[in-house]
This record gives structure tokens, sequence and C-alpha cells, in this order.
């Protein structure tokens, strides 16, 4: 049984009359006729008293059209609200970003500029690297890419020139580990070369990766680190760390809540720590104007220093 043919049977209720009713219906009568049978044997009772003129109801049918009635405003109403929701969701923003900036940034960054009903996480990307979150615009699976990116020019072996960036804010990246019982660092920077540090390394492919490379090469120290672990989550890095397997840089804001309890401790001072830039990707060209608004309201808000 379709919903279409109990919406024939309230119109053929109406008019009483199988060519009308047919019209109105945009059908032929034939096929009106035909889909009328088939609800009547589909129900197993007659549902027209078709003796009478104009036609008129069986008591099956009387019955029947008060069911019709009930379903087809039912799912009218359901089909107005699923496209109520649709329509809604069509306007949200997609937001990509890594794991560790939806926990510790981005729920503060929504509340500063009202947008918790306008921007909607895509949680999918939590394990994307740097590469995939363009990938991710070109491909339209999200409207913009929130990520980490060095604060000194880098060449990344990007080409962002189909892009356009804000700069949220900064954050730094810093060396923690363990510590003795004693609360001194178990493993302390820079190692030697005959005992090297173990080392919970991000991704080779993430921007972190990179960055924190060129950066421990302009420290004059060099530093003696031996890889233990590679991970695409800081968080993983930090549960290992915790956990006292190595050494590992972490956001700042996702270590704070352990580095005053204790639990972890810088294994380096300052000149180890890399600064970061948390930037905001989107199309040169957004596919909605919900995104060109949006963006003109934090250009607004931020300020030319951070537009690019």
């Amino acid at each position: 049984m379709e919903i279409r043919w109990l919406e024939d049977f309230i119109v053929l209720a109406k008019t009483r009359h199988f060519s009308r009713a047919a019209e109105a219906q945009n059908v032929s009568q034939p096929t009106f006729s035909r889909r009328i049978k088939l609800l009547e044997e589909d129900m197993g009772t007659t549902l027209i008293n078709r003796q009478t003129l104009p036609l008129s109801l069986t008591p099956a049918g009387d019955e029947f059209l008060r069911l019709c009635e009930q379903i087809t405003e039912r799912v009218r109403t359901t089909r107005e609200r699923l496209q109520a929701m649709a329509q809604q969701q069509a306007s949200k923003i997609s937001l990509a970003a890594p794991q560790s900036l939806i926990s510790q940034f981005l729920p503060q960054w929504l509340d500063q500029y009202q947008l918790r009903d306008q921007v909607l996480p895509y949680l999918r990307a939590t394990g994307w690297l740097a590469a995939d979150y363009f990938h991710g615009l070109d491909r339209g699976e999200c409207d913009l890419a929130m990520c980490y990116w060095p604060q000194a020019r880098l060449d990344l072996g990007f080409e962002l020139e189909h892009y356009r960036y804000l700069i949220l804010g900064e954050e730094a990246f810093i060396p923690v580990c363990a510590p003795h019982s004693d609360g001194t660092p178990r493993y302390a920077l820079p190692g030697t070369r005959r005992s090297p540090l173990p080392f919970i390394s991000p991704h080779p492919r993430a921007v972190i990766a990179a960055t924190l490379t060129a950066h421990l090469a302009q420290v004059p120290v060099q530093a003696h680190l031996i890889t233990m672990n590679e991970n695409i989550q800081a968080s993983n890095i930090k549960e290992l760390v915790l956990q006292g397997y190595g050494i590992g840089w972490l956001p700042l804001r996702l270590a704070e809540a352990e580095l005053a309890s204790g639990q972890l401790v810088r294994a380096g001072d300052a000149r180890w720590d890399v600064p970061i830039h948390i930037r905001l990707y989107r199309p040169r060209e957004p596919r909605h104007d919900s995104v060109s608004e949006l963006w003109q309201h934090l250009e607004s808000c931020l300020g030319p220093a951070s537009i690019e």
C-alpha cells in the first residue's frame, strides 16, 4: 500500500466521482480506478459503493476514511518537520579540526563568537593529517578547517593560493614527561648521544612534526631523541607520556591540568617550546553564503593582523 493510494481515497470520498477525483490527482481515470481497486484488494473489503449516484462509502469505507486522514496528516506533519530539520542542517557550517582543538579550544571559541548554533564540528576529521584538511575543503566535505600552523615561515609543501585563513589564536607545544617520585622530570632535555630520550612523536606528516623538527634545529643545544612511537592524536601522545614511556610535545592547553596536578612536568625550559598559530582556513570561493557571512564577522572581530 502506498501513501498516494490513501490520498486518492480521500479525494474520491470528497468528490464522490471517479473522473473528478482522477483529474484532481492528475492521473487518468483508468489508472485512478485501478489504484482504488488495488487498495480495496489490499484491505480485503469493498470501500466504495459503486451502485449509487453519486458514489458513497460503505461502512468499512467510512472507517477507512478516518484512518486515511489520520495517516496522511501524520505523514504531512512529519515530512514538514524533516524538511525543516534538513534546512536547518544545511545552514550549519561544518568545521574540521584535530581532536585536541575540538576538546580544548573550539568550545570556548564558539562561545566567544556565539557560534554554537551555526558551526557544527565535523568529527570524522579528528584523525586527519594536514593535507587531509585541504582535501576535505576541496571536496566540500567540510566548509572550514581549523588547524595548528607554525608561526615561523616554513615550507610545508602545501599549495595554499586557493585558500584564505584567519589567525584565531596562539598555542605552545611544550615538552613534558612523567615525574620521578621527587617531582623531577623522568626524562630531561637535551639527553645525550649515549642515552637518547625516548620520544613519543607526532605523525611524520603532521604539521607539528615538521614544525618541531625545524624548531629543534634552531636550538643551540642538540636534542638527543629516539622515537618510540608515532601518533596522530595529541591525546594519545599524552596518555603514553603519562604512563612514563617517554617525552612528548603537547599543546599547553591539553597539558595544563596534569601540569597543575603534578602528573606531568616540563622536560625542558622555554627554549624547547614550539610556538604555534591556530588558523582557520576556507576556500577562496566558499560554497555557501553563510560561510562568507561568518568570515566577514570574524574579520571584523579579529582585525587586520589576523587576516590573510
